[in-house]
């Protein structure tokens, strides 16, 4: 038997949860790479403060008993206005984390699908990301597909 769980929008408050989360997630994708933060977890949760603060930021969480196990965050990138469209952000997902003795209990779908129902209810028409190449299926699930109309350009 599964616990229930619940996803919710992420306050300012859960982020030093948030900020440890992201840590172990940054660790999982360098194993065995030797960890030596530039930043501390504290200068973290205080980002992550900011930014849900601010606005600009969204935040999911996911939680069971209590406690939280995952996350996904939203970034608005606002538009130049334009006569004829809403100014409508469009949405960059990142951060999407659940902590692996919790996997493939539905947490990530969850998560996934609050944050999409979000964006529908703003109006908006366009999410993207780059994932990883581990999370590719769980975000194609979700509806992600690759783009032909992103350039990018990497600085060297």
């Amino acid at each position: 038997m599964t616990a229930e769980f619940r996803v919710r929008q992420a306050l300012a408050a859960d982020a030093p949860v948030l900020a440890r989360l992201r840590w172990a997630f940054k660790q999982e994708d360098h194993a065995g790479d030797p960890v030596t933060p530039a930043r501390s977890v504290k200068q973290a949760e205080q980002w992550i403060r900011e930014r849900l603060d601010s606005g600009r930021w969204l935040a999911w969480v996911v939680e069971s008993s209590g406690e939280i196990y995952g996350h996904v965050f939203l970034h608005l990138i606002e538009r130049v206005p334009e006569p004829f469209e809403d100014n409508i952000p469009t949405g960059y997902v990142t951060n999407f984390y659940v902590a692996p003795y919790q996997r493939n209990r539905g947490f990530g779908a969850a998560l996934l699908k609050a944050l999409k129902l979000h964006a529908q209810q703003r109006g908006m028409d366009t999410l993207i990301v780059w994932p990883s190449e581990r999370s590719v299926p769980l975000y194609q699930r979700a509806g992600f597909q690759p783009s032909a109309e992103l350039l990018e350009n990497t600085m060297d």
